[in-house]
C-alpha cells in the first residue's frame, strides 16, 4: 500500500496543471530573428535592422508580452545562406533575407531578383495583391515559409574605377557581382565576368581587386561602407534594372505553433511595416548618391532608355533560362510579366 505521504505527493502532482503550463512556456520563449545586416537601434542604423526591431517591439506590445523576440544582426546567429533552409526545417524562427539567396535549393525564388522584371516600387509592391503574389505565397507556404512583410529595394552599382557602369557595353571585361544566377547571366551576356558571394563580402572583394564592381541595394551600398573602396556609383533612384525582393519571413513550423490570434497579429504588424520599408528604401536611393559624392566618387543615374537596354538582354538570357527550368518557374514568370 502507498504511504500517506506518498499519496499526498501523487495527488498534488496529479492536480498540477502541467499541460496547461506548457503552452504558456512555449508562448513566452523568444522567437529568434536573424539577418545579415549591421546592427543598430530601433531609431538608428540600417532600416532592415530597424524594421526587425520595430516589428518585434510592436508585436510584443500588442500581445502583452506573450510573444517575445531576440534579434541577431550581422549574421551573428548563423551563416547568411543557411537562413532560409533553417526556417524551412524549423531550426530558425524568422529572417529578413534576400529571397534569391535560396535559389540553389529552390530555383523558383530567383524571381525575386530577376533583372529588369521589376523596374519600380509601385510594380514590385503591386505583386502582393496580384496573381504573381498569390502564387509566390502559395509556393513558399508549401516549402515551409510564411511571408510576413513584403519588402522591395532598388539597387545600384559601385565600381572601383572612376567611370560609372551605365550602358551594357560599360560592363565588358569587368569582374562584377550581380547577386543572383539570373543577374549574372545578364552581366555575362553584356561581356562581364561574374563574381559570386553575399553582400557582406563585397567590401573585401573590391578592396583586393577580386571584383571591379558590385550590384546591391542602395541601403547595402551605404551600410557596408562601399564608398570607401569605390570611385564611381550608378544609382537606382532614376530607374533600375536591379530590384530585390527582400522580405521578412517566418518559418511555417514556428508560425503554426502560434494561436490564431497570434498568427493574425504577426501578419497584421508585418503588413504595417511595409510602408516604413518602402519609404526607407526610397530615402536610401537618394541618400546613397550624397554619401558617395561626399567620398569623392563620381555618381550617375540610369534613364528609362538605358533600363530597357538591360531589360532586353535579360529577356533573351535570364528570363528565357528561368522559364525553362521547370513548370513553376514558367508560371511565375508569366504572371510577373503581366505586371509590366
Amino acid at each position: 500500500m502507498l504511504s500517506s505521504k506518498r499519496r499526498t505527493i501523487l495527488a498534488a502532482l496529479a492536480a498540477t496543471p502541467l499541460l496547461s503550463l506548457r503552452p504558456a512556456l512555449a508562448q513566452s520563449s523568444a522567437l529568434k530573428i536573424s539577418h545579415q545586416f549591421p546592427g543598430g537601434t530601433i531609431n538608428e542604423g540600417d532600416f532592415r535592422d530597424r524594421l526587425c526591431r520595430m516589428f518585434a517591439a510592436e508585436v510584443e506590445k500588442r500581445s502583452k508580452g506573450s510573444l517575445k523576440f531576440e534579434i541577431y544582426p550581422g549574421a551573428s546567429l548563423m551563416k547568411i545562406n543557411a537562413q532560409i533552409s533553417s526556417m524551412r526545417k524549423g531550426a530558425l524562427d524568422m529572417s529578413l533575407v534576400p529571397l534569391s539567396y535560396a535559389g540553389g535549393e529552390m530555383p523558383e525564388v530567383n524571381i525575386g531578383l530577376m533583372p529588369g522584371l521589376v523596374t519600380s516600387y509601385d510594380q514590385g509592391y503591386g505583386w502582393k495583391n496580384k496573381e504573381i503574389g498569390k502564387e509566390l505565397n502559395k509556393f513558399l507556404n508549401d516549402k515551409g515559409i510564411v511571408v510576413v512583410s513584403w519588402i522591395w529595394q532598388a539597387g545600384g552599382m559601385a565600381a572601383r574605377g572612376t567611370k560609372p557602369i551605365i550602358e551594357p557595353e560599360d560592363a565588358k571585361g569587368m569582374k562584377i557581382r550581380g547577386g543572383s544566377r539570373e543577374m549574372d547571366m545578364m552581366l555575362k551576356a553584356a561581356g562581364a565576368a561574374v563574381v559570386t558571394g553575399p553582400t557582406n563580402e563585397i567590401y573585401a572583394g573590391m578592396q583586393t581587386g577580386a571584383m571591379d564592381a558590385a550590384l546591391t541595394s542602395s541601403t547595402s551600398l551605404i551600410s557596408f561602407r562601399l564608398e570607401e573602396v569605390a570611385k564611381s556609383l550608378t544609382t537606382g533612384r532614376g530607374g533600375a534594372y536591379w530590384f530585390m525582393f527582400e522580405p521578412l519571413l517566418m518559418s511555417k513550423a514556428a508560425f503554426d505553433r502560434l494561436s490564431k490570434d497570434q498568427q493574425q497579429l504577426i501578419l497584421t504588424v508585418g503588413a504595417e511595416m511595409e510602408q516604413f520599408a518602402r519609404k526607407s528604401a526610397q530615402t536610401d536611393d537618394e541618400l546613397v548618391a550624397a554619401v558617395y559624392q561626399k567620398a569623392g566618387a563620381k555618381v550617375a543615374d540610369l534613364n528609362p532608355a538605358v533600363v530597357k537596354k538591360w531589360q532586353a538582354i535579360a529577356r533573351d538570357t535570364a528570363w528565357k533560362d528561368y522559364a525553362e527550368r521547370n513548370a513553376n518557374c514558367a508560371k511565375l514568370l508569366k504572371l510577373a510579366e503581366q505586371t509590366l
